[in-house]
């Protein structure tokens, strides 16, 4: 598993088929904030969306590689309550 003071703020979040899913805002507790916007990838999210640091399979080449592909990483973020994410609510990248 990875360890939390291995990822960086504004570190490029992937899926497991290299493809871009986000960026990292920060780390709190056990999970990884997402940045709401990441205009070079045209996200623009009304709130911040999580991902539990167990889904994270390592930081390889600076950046923070999902367990899941690009395709199917929604299913791995979480409300900041901890809920699921409903995809296709405002989820541009997802």
């Amino acid at each position: 598993m990875v360890e939390a003071s291995e990822i960086r703020e504004h570190m490029e979040v992937v899926g497991a088929d290299g493809v871009h899913v986000g960026k990292v805002d920060g780390v709190e507790g056990d999970r990884i904030k997402m940045v709401r916007k990441d205009e070079e990838h045209g996200q623009d999210d009304k709130h911040h969306h999580y991902v539990q640091l167990s889904a994270v399979t390592s930081t390889d080449g600076g950046k923070l590689w999902l367990s899941a592909d690009a395709a199917n990483a929604g299913q791995l973020f979480e409300e900041e309550d901890g809920s699921p994410v409903k995809l296709g609510e405002n989820n541009s990248q997802r």
